[in-house]
């Protein structure tokens, strides 16, 4: 296996419920090249945030497993990065503080704020700050242990429109910058193909699996203006619609 590369094999979840137990994704496959940007997207609900958690060892799996360089993770890890949709910052710590907190090094922090454009903001706290500068914080937070992998699960989602797309090209710069293999969960469709490589398609749970991969073809680097007048994106958004119309009659696009 070459080196940098993520396998997702054979994953399993199950929860307890009162009801008995819930099988929330079952045989999951996939792998990751190095330096891949890929996309998890499918319904609310249908285990692509349960699938990232795993990955970030901060579930665990009932079966199957991921396995990186060739040995299978056991937990959480340097090497893998996680954002939330909230930024999660500590609200008694300043933005270079929380920075420091998961890299241990000042200097460092310092950098990856200057990075993610919010340099002037280090020494205020997190309720002084906007939503959007809170999640610049929480990027530069995992930008800086400098892994190979980072996760986003749904990152952008909590933000305003203009504010999703200024992170949106913001993550796309710095990741052309200092490429990495990048997981992100969304449910926005134009999101997805704009950003990434790859796009996973989730079916609908319970016993949610891989239902279809997409390649996105597109070149780099990639405008708003100019994807959205290439056919090409076109295309790929009418295959993701109807494969997500197929599985659901509620899915509103």
């Amino acid at each position: 296996m070459p080196q940098n590369v993520m396998q997702i094999s054979s994953l399993t979840k199950v929860f307890d419920t009162p009801t008995g137990p819930y099988v929330a994704v079952k045989d999951f496959q996939a792998e990751f090249q190095p330096g891949e940007f890929v996309a998890l997207l499918g319904h609310s609900g249908c285990g692509k945030s349960t699938v990232l958690s795993i990955v970030a060892g901060l579930q665990e799996r009932t079966e199957g497993g991921v396995i990186v360089d060739g040995k299978e993770i056991d937990g959480p890890g340097l090497d893998r990065a996680f954002v939330f949709q909230s930024p999660c910052l500590l609200p008694w710590m300043t933005a270079l503080a929380n920075v420091t907190l998961a890299c241990r090094e000042e200097r460092r922090a310092l950098k990856y704020l200057e990075l993610v454009g919010v340099g002037e903001y280090a020494a205020q706290y997190p309720p002084e700050l906007s939503q959007g500068t809170q999640q610049r914080v929480a990027i530069a937070r995992a930008l800086s242990l400098e892994p190979r992998f980072l996760l986003l699960d749904e990152p952008f989602g909590a933000l305003d429109s203009i504010t999703r797309c200024e992170l949106q090209d913001l993550v796309l710069d710095l990741w052309e910058t200092e490429p990495k293999t990048v997981l992100m969960v969304t449910h926005d469709v134009d999101e997805a193909i704009y950003m990434c490589d790859r796009i996973i398609l989730m079916t609908d749970g319970p016993e949610s699996r891989v239902g279809l991969n997409i390649p996105v073809n597109l070149p780099r680097p990639r405008s708003r203006r100019w994807a959205m007048e290439n056919p090409e994106y076109f295309r790929i958004r009418k295959e993701i619609i109807g494969f997500l119309e197929h599985h659901s009659k509620q899915f509103v696009h």
